[in-house]
């Protein structure tokens, strides 16, 4: 089971959603306040199993009503994912990935594994 791990800094808290294998599969932005993160979270929680994917990669993509995965391609040519919430905000994204395979693996670990991932306090 993966786990959420939250981490304080100067300019506010963030998140990493981190595999049972230790691998980072989605992290947040910098929210100003823990309770902001920690509501972050949540919406991860809830919004990452009902997702669709909207595929940017492919010519001609179907736009998908959010909540979403949209899967995009960087300037460096890897793959990468970002969650959107109900409202359309970001609320994770994922690392680059030299294969569309895997940024869908990505997608597939967040789902599984942010539902019942526990909240950790990472020490500064």
């Amino acid at each position: 089971m993966g786990k959420f791990v939250v981490r304080s800094t100067e300019k506010g808290s963030r998140f990493n959603l981190v595999a049972s294998n230790g691998q980072v599969i989605a992290t947040s932005q910098t929210y100003k306040a823990r309770r902001y993160c920690l509501q972050g979270i949540e919406s991860v929680r809830v919004n990452a199993p009902v997702a669709a994917v909207e595929d940017q990669t492919k010519e001609d993509f179907a736009e998908e009503k959010c909540p979403k995965f949209q899967i995009y391609q960087d300037k460096a040519g890897e793959f990468r994912f970002r969650l959107l919430a109900k409202n359309g905000q970001n609320i994770a994204h994922s690392e680059g990935y030299t294969a569309l395979k895997s940024c869908l693996n990505g997608i597939e670990s967040v789902r599984k594994n942010a539902p019942d991932a526990e909240v950790e306090q990472e020490e500064e």
